[in-house]
C-alpha cells in the first residue's frame, strides 16, 4: 500500500483517495495517516457469518468516497461474487506466486515443497475466482539452494514493491498489456 500511494504523484494517473482495511488495529491505517490519506475501518467481525453485510458495508464506504479502482493490499478476505461483479475491471490484486501457480495461502512453502527453480509474484484483475483473474503483470526470481519460506518472502517483498506500482499505473492509464520483470 505504501508504495502504491508513494508513487501516485506527478503524472500518475490516480490518487489514493482512501484506505480501507477490515482490522482496525491494521499497522497499514497508520501508514496511510502517516501519508495523510483518508482512512476506514469495516470490522468484518462486526458480521460475523454474515458477509454480504460485510460487503454492503463496504461498498457504502467506497461509494462515499467516490472510489473508481480497488487496488487490494493486504486485504485477507475472500470476496463474494456479488461484490467482485460490482467492481469487474476496477479492482486489482498482488499474490505471492506466479500464478496460475500456487494460488490461496502458503505460496513460498509450497514452492519449496515442489522445487521450484523460480518463484514470484502477479498482479491481477479480481473476479469471483480467488486469484484467478486476468494476469496484469509478473515478476520472477530464482529460487535459491537453502532459501526457506520466510527467506522467500523477504527477497519477493522489493519485487511486488517494484511491479505493483507499474502495473497500477499502466491499468489505471488504461493499458491492460502484461507487466513482466525477471530478475
Amino acid at each position: 500500500m505504501v508504495a502504491l500511494a508513494k508513487d501516485m504523484t506527478g503524472d500518475h494517473p490516480g490518487r489514493p483517495r482512501l484506505v480501507i482495511s477490515n482490522d482496525p488495529g491494521a499497522g497499514g491505517l497508520l501508514k496511510a495517516n502517516a501519508l495523510k490519506i483518508p482512512t476506514a475501518v469495516v470490522d468484518h467481525r462486526d458480521y460475523p457469518k454474515d458477509r454480504p453485510a460485510f460487503e454492503a458495508a463496504l461498498q457504502e464506504v467506497l461509494e462515499e468516497a467516490r472510489i473508481d479502482v480497488i487496488a487490494l493490499a493486504g486485504f485477507m478476505r475472500i470476496l463474494t461474487p456479488g461484490f467482485t461483479r460490482k467492481w469487474a475491471g476496477c479492482m486489482v490484486n498482488i499474490h505471492p506466486s506466479l500464478l496460475p501457480k500456487y494460488k490461496g495461502l502458503h505460496t513460498h512453502l509450497r514452492v519449496l515443497d515442489e522445487a521450484d527453480a523460480q518463484h514470484g509474484c502477479t498482479v491481477h484483475e479480481v473476479t469471483a475466482d480467488l486469484d484467478d483473474g486476468p494476469i496484469l503483470g509478473q515478476a520472477r526470481m530464482d529460487v535459491r539452494p537453502g532459501d526457506t519460506p520466510q527467506t522467500l518472502a523477504e527477497r519477493l517483498l522489493p519485487l511486488e514493491h517494484r511491479l505493483y506500482p507499474l502495473v497500477l499505473r499502466s491499468y489505471l492509464a488504461g493499458d491492460r498489456t502484461p507487466v513482466m520483470l525477471d530478475t
